[in-house]
């Protein structure tokens, strides 16, 4: 199935969330925001006669009504799914099973349930990644280098593989992958789908090592015909398959790729006058300790994602007050939980709890001149970069987390050097883990002690790891992060 395109992309990128999205305004206009990111960045860095293509969904009333009326930005395609099999097939599968999978969140004595509805919803996802499919299959050109984003889509590189085995598939998961047991609770036909889906793409690329492995575990015990072959940096680097869609023993390449920080950007946007203006604000709320001098500040900066751990880190500071009294009206846990997936009945109550512990430790602790918990729950970038300037102390303590851009991104844009605490199931532990306080995510009592220890740390030391940690997050920014992996398609191309 050839384009039938007249100007065939060379370079095409799928994912759910596409780089502009737009509203309609009280005079029935469109107002167009383009969004950020590394493929967004990445994007921007390849040739402009490479004829480069993203193929997104339409996410919002707004968004259907550009395709409708025919406006679109050069070099994005977006797809109108229909909003009932999109809800289902991103709410229903992708961030409410394969999320919950990857992350490991379930309550498993009463859940998950894989009944008719959740194979309604399933159809449902199977459907969505045909559309992306189709699309891309109809956009690109002759053995052109298609990059799929995360688990979304995770069929998408089979079924394009079917559709046009000429094409360079690549498919990069930007979450954990679940081990093999935690893997196997999915029905034996799903698991199936979802692996022989991913193993359709000539390159499979994750954040770190320990979620590759865990791909190439779940994948040999789900099938004998997938055999792994062990690279030079002992990492299963290929995986082949015996049933392949276009030749005998189809290869699949694993390869790690560590999303870094993006440095130039972070630096310039932190020094703005807006953020200038939070951190005055900041200050303001933050306030001075009874004999006058600054408080210190434990910053978190996350979406209140049931993975995030928000709630044991609230929990961990009340025991840091608790064990150490000194530190009453001398500190302030700047704390900023910002909404997400609200549409879920589990994120709404759990942002609930959120606030709910906070007012707690507040009501128990406070004084007339001392608010221990600064709570924001209302999304804010600008004051986001005024925390991480001024922050002593970072918490990043996720149960489960493919990398974490926060633990990056803080010691980026430190004014003074900011000690970070970091739980070990974080992605960025395995790049930062040797200068940060490191901590058991679920154990609160160490948790505190790690706090107590990064407030305590001599100025000079929490400088100096700053600037390592700083080093270490920034080795791989965004767009070489997405060059890496068109390279390497590239290269297959001409091997």
């Amino acid at each position: 199935m050839a384009s039938t395109h007249d100007a065939a992309a060379q370079v095409l990128v799928a994912s759910n969330r596409g780089p502009v999205s737009y509203t309609v305004q009280e005079d029935g206009s469109l107002h167009a925001k383009r969004g950020g990111g590394g493929v967004v960045s990445g994007l921007s860095a390849i040739d402009p006669d490479a004829g480069a293509l993203w193929v997104c969904s339409a996410l919002s009333d707004g968004d259907r009504e550009a395709i409708r009326r025919g406006v679109g930005e050069k070099g994005v395609r977006m797809l109108d799914i229909p909003a009932d099999v999109h809800s289902d097939a991103y709410n229903g599968i992708a961030n409410s099973v394969l999320w919950f999978v990857h992350h490991m969140l379930y309550l498993t004595p009463l859940e998950p349930v894989f009944d008719a509805e959740f194979r309604r919803q399933w159809a449902a996802y199977e459907a969505y990644n045909r559309a992306f499919a189709e699309a891309l299959a109809e956009e690109a050109a002759e053995g052109a280098a298609v990059l799929v984003q995360d688990y979304h889509l995770c069929l998408v590189p089979g079924m394009l593989r079917e559709l046009r085995p000429d094409l360079r598939i690549g498919h990069f998961t930007h979450t954990p992958w679940a081990p093999v047991d935690y893997f196997a609770m999915l029905p034996d036909d799903i698991r199936s789908q979802l692996v022989l889906g991913m193993l359709g793409a000539d390159r499979l690329g994750f954040l770190t090592r320990r979620w590759a492995a865990a791909f190439a575990e779940c994948a040999e015990a789900m099938d004998p015909q997938i055999v792994g072959r062990q690279g030079d940096d002992g990492l299963r680097a290929t995986l082949e398959y015996a049933r392949d869609w276009t030749r005998p023993g189809h290869r699949t390449r694993i390869s790690v790729h560590g999303l870094g920080a993006d440095a130039e950007f972070l630096r310039e946007r932190a020094h703005q006058a807006d953020v200038e203006e939070r951190m005055a604000a900041l200050r303001e709320e933050i306030g001075t300790a009874p004999d006058g001098s600054l408080r210190r500040t434990i910053v978190r900066v996350d979406r209140t994602e049931l993975s995030k751990n928000i709630v044991r880190g609230l929990l961990a500071y009340r025991q840091l007050l608790e064990d150490h009294p000194e530190w009453r009206e001398r500190v302030v846990h700047v704390a900023f939980a910002y909404p997400s997936r609200q549409d879920l009945a589990v994120y709404r109550d759990y942002m609930a709890e959120v606030r709910r512990v906070a007012e707690e430790i507040n009501e128990q602790y406070g004084t007339p001149g001392w608010t221990p918990v600064v709570l924001h729950l209302k999304d804010d970038f600008a004051r986001s970069l005024a925390a991480y300037r001024l922050g002593d102390v970072a918490l990043v303590n996720p149960i489960r987390d493919g990398m974490n851009l926060v633990a990056k991104e803080v010691p980026v844009v430190s004014d003074e050097g900011c000690a970070l605490v970091l739980s070990r199931e974080a992605g960025a532990y395995w790049e930062l883990g040797e200068d940060a306080i490191t901590v058991n995510p679920f154990d609160v009592m160490e948790t505190a002690r790690a706090l107590h220890e990064a407030l305590s740390m001599k100025p000079e030391e929490r400088a100096e790891r700053t600037k390592r940690l700083a080093a270490a997050a920034t080795a791989l920014p965004p767009t070489q992060w997405f060059l890496d992996q068109l390279n390497a398609l590239r290269d297959l191309q001409s091997s």
